[in-house]
């Protein structure tokens, strides 16, 4: 009897709403069994979730018609343990989030990061959050950033907020742009790198420098073209995974 009781109560609270809960307040005043409601209610529950997952897809392509600008104003120059000199330039995760957090917020979502650290690799996951419940993730993982002369807790750092930045990135399909020249011109008006491309690029390049170059092979003009204002950022995260501890 309890068991009824709580189904019943659980069909008068979302009375108002729509899909099969319909149909489950109608077979409950037909009298029906606690095995046939229990079916309507798990119905009800992928009708909840497929909608949840239709306001995510609408809420992020109302997201992608303005999304944010995101430079790369962050010089980097180091001298590596192998004499080599490597300069570049980088959204910090500071410019990522502050921009891509505010544009998300404004449709409803929210996101987090989950790390993890097994076997001498870091793994970092973003997940985007609507506010009807849908949930996306994306994850990369990579060696700890031994380039330049950090310590032990300073490459770990560097690796897990290069994942954060790229996660969040790969999560809204967005990417960095180029600061303009002084007169006004720059990479800043290329081509959008499509995010899917990118994340694969992204994946290849934390394999080192071999597994990227072989990726790149394989790829077409059109791709590598698209993939030039991220080459300098790819090339140096193949090099650093190349000279992490195994």
């Amino acid at each position: 009897m309890s068991e009824i009781v709580e189904i019943e109560q659980r069909a008068v609270a979302v009375a108002e709403q729509a899909g099969p809960m319909k149909s489950a307040l109608a077979a409950l005043q037909a009298g029906a069994t606690v095995e046939q409601l229990q079916g309507l209610l798990a119905l009800q529950k992928d009708w909840e979730a497929n909608e949840a997952r239709k306001a995510y897809v609408a809420a992020m392509a109302e997201f992608k018609k303005n999304p944010p600008e995101i430079f790369k104003r962050k010089q980097v120059n180091f001298t590596t343990r192998d004499g080599d000199t490597t300069s570049y330039q980088h959204a910090t995760i500071g410019d990522v989030t502050s921009l891509t957090v505010a544009g998300l917020a404004a449709h409803g979502f929210s996101h987090r990061w989950d790390t993890k650290q097994a076997d001498g690799r870091i793994e970092v996951t973003c997940i985007l959050t609507h506010n009807l419940g849908h949930s996306e993730s994306t994850t990369l993982e990579a060696s700890p950033d031994s380039s330049g002369k950090k310590n032990a807790i300073q490459q770990v750092a560097s690796t897990v907020t290069y994942l954060q930045r790229y996660t969040l990135l790969a999560a809204c399909g967005l990417a960095t742009k180029d600061m303009e020249d002084d007169d006004g011109a720059g990479a800043a008006a290329a081509p959008e790198i499509p995010a899917e491309l990118l994340a694969e690029a992204r994946t290849e390049a934390m394999k080192g420098w071999k597994a990227l170059a072989a990726w790149i092979k394989g790829r077409s003009d059109a791709d590598i073209k698209l993939l030039e204002p991220e080459s300098d950022n790819l090339k140096a995260a193949a090099k650093a995974a190349d000279k992490a501890p195994k």
